[in-house]
This record gives structure tokens, sequence and C-alpha cells, in this order.
């Protein structure tokens, strides 16, 4: 039964809907056990290791022993890692280590740690509830690390092999154009290209001077004298015709102005200009969003951080579940001629969106 069933739906069994709320609690637990591991590197450790025992891996993460055995129990129980009784040792199952460990996209386990940066503003946005407006950027410790990491385990894989391709200016970019990145936190996806197209210059703008410290640091380790990083709020970006391409990775819906902020892009770009965004995939609507796995979590991302910062800024609070149609729709009303939406099978989480003006 969901939310939206008529009330005259037969009503669920109560053991069934107190066995739910239990699984619940027992995998939000699952979930914390999961992201400590994920976060202390320890299911990549424990899949380097033959069957090991608490103290061995312990060893091998230099980390606390009791902690670790304490872990162990949980993970055990959730039936990611066997435990053999008669010689006290652990084995990650084979099964579920690429979605546990690794830096590329199939790592889910990343993921997890959304959840426990939530429960750890929960109570502010809790207060936020009576009265009104939102948290800032600087009340989520680690953020821009966490996104960056997101990101990059599918930028790494598929920017340039698969993600350019969508704007069709591959080759233009080989011969030399301009391009901006808007919210580009950690700035590796500029970085990236920049790397691969040093006849092209490429500017990132972010508000966050933390986040840009490490977009510099990359680019001067890289070597990329094509790659530069300005502190900008680009609700107030005053480019005029200056780029051919402008890219915005998952940093449009959470704006405080989201169509100020489009329209500062068209603006721009110059004259047959491309827009790609990547941003969440899903429906505008709450009853498109039903049968969407993860339709639960975007809603709980949006009122713990993504809606929340553009409220806390003075902003429309768009939030993560916009959805395609309202992107679109605000796509075309900052004046963009032609929008298409791209899937990526890599990527299940976000749609693909090449604007033209």
């Amino acid at each position: 039964m969901t939310a939206l069933d008529s009330p005259t739906t037969t009503a669920a069994d109560p053991e069934e809907v107190a066995g739910r709320i239990l699984g619940i609690l027992n995998d939000g637990a699952i979930c914390i056990l999961t992201s400590l591991g994920q976060q202390l590197g320890l299911f990549d450790t424990l899949a380097a290791l033959p069957p090991a025992t608490s103290a061995q891996l312990a060893d091998a993460a230099g980390l606390d022993e009791r902690y670790v055995r304490e872990w162990l129990g949980g993970v055990v129980t959730a039936g990611f890692v066997r435990f053999a009784p008669a010689s006290g040792t652990y084995e990650l199952r084979p099964d579920h280590a690429p979605f546990l460990t690794g830096t590329g996209p199939d790592n889910l386990a990343r993921q997890t740690r959304y959840v426990a940066l939530m429960g750890e503003v929960a109570p502010r946005i809790a207060e936020k509830f009576r009265t009104g407006g939102g948290l800032g950027y600087s009340d989520y410790p680690g953020f821009h690390d966490l996104m960056a990491a997101d990101s990059a385990a599918v930028n790494d894989t598929s920017l340039v092999d698969t993600i350019i391709p969508l704007t069709g200016l591959a080759d233009r970019l080989e011969a030399g154009v301009r391009v901006a990145d808007v919210g580009c936190g950690e700035g590796h996806a500029i970085n990236l290209l920049a790397r691969t197209y040093p006849a092209s210059h490429f500017v990132g703008y972010d508000f966050s001077e933390e986040a840009l410290v490490a977009a510099r640091a990359e680019a001067a380790t890289w070597g990329l004298p094509n790659a530069r990083f300005e502190t900008a709020d680009v609700a107030q970006l005053g480019a005029a015709a200056e780029y051919d391409l402008v890219t915005a990775f998952d940093a449009i819906h959470d704006q405080a102005h989201p169509a100020t902020v489009l329209a500062n892009i068209r603006r721009a770009l110059r004259p047959g200009g491309t827009f790609l965004m990547v941003d969440i995939k899903a429906d505008s609507t709450l009853e498109g969003n039903l049968e969407l796995p993860w339709a639960s979590f975007l809603y709980a991302v949006s009122t713990v951080h993504c809606m929340s910062v553009s409220l806390g800024q003075g902003g429309d609070g768009l939030g993560t579940v916009w959805g395609v149609q309202t992107a679109t729709r605000m796509l075309h009303e900052a004046g963009f001629a032609e929008v298409t939406l791209h899937d990526l099978e890599e990527d299940p989480f976000n749609a693909y969106v090449v604007a033209r003006a």
C-alpha cells in the first residue's frame, strides 16, 4: 500500500507494519556501519586480505581492535562478511565486494556516508522546521570531500569518453574553446577536461574557498596552466557571451535562485553555445516518484541538505527532487531553445541534459 492509495484500501496487517519499521531500524543501523567501513577503509582492507582475524584486520587498517571486532559483528550479521568460528576469521563476501570497495561508480557504500552526515545535522534541521530558514554549507563538515569523491567515481571513467561526446563538442575542445563550470566544488571535472584538452581554457566558479583550495592544488599538481578557479556566487555571474560550453554537475538544484543562475548561464554562452547540466533524475511530481527505488533517500537529502542550504541563503528552496520536467521548463524559460535529456548507465541517479542557446 502506498501513501496515495484510497483510504478505503484494506489496512495493512499490524504485524507487517511493525516488521517493516523494525527492518528500517535494523537497516538504518547497517547503513551507519557501512558508512564507517567506507570512511575508515575497512572494506577495502578486508578485501585485500586472506581470511583474517579482527586483530589482523585492525593491524592492517591501523585501527583499534576492539572497535574493529564490534564493527565486524555488525557487518557479519548484515550478511556482508563471512565469519568462520573455528578459526575466528572474517572474509568479505566476493559477491558484495564490488558494491563496497574501490573508487568506481559501483561502490554504493559511499552513498551511506550521506546518511551519516544527515544524522549529524538532524537536530539543527528539526529546529528549522519550527523557525523556517535553513543551514549553511559550513554546517556540513566534509560535504565537499564527499561530493568530490562521489562525482569523481563517474567522471574518472566516463567524463571524457562518454559524457563530453553527448555535447558534440569533443573536436572543438581539441581545437580550443572556452569552458566554465558553475558550482565546481573541488574542481576535479574541470581539471580532468583541462588535462585532456590542453588547447582549451577552463574556469571553475564556486563560492566555497575551502573547495577551491583543493581544486587549485590538483591543477598545480597536474601542471594545468589552462585551468583556473574563481571564488564567485554564480547567481551574480556577470559573464556575457564568453563561453562555448558551460557545465554544472549536480549544482543547480541547491542554488539559492536557480532560475537566475540558469539565466546567467544562458547569457554567459556565446551564440550557439552549449550547456551541459548533470542533475538528479527524478519526476517533478510525488506520484511520479512512487516507483523510484531511492526516492525516499532523495527527499531526505533534500530536506536535510539541498533545500535547506538554499533557504539558508534566503533562496527559493527548490530541492533535490525538482525533477526533469521542471528542469526542462526552467531551461526553456532561461532562453534555451533546444533541451535534450540523456541517461548514463553507470550513473542511474542523474539525468544528463544538453541545452543549446
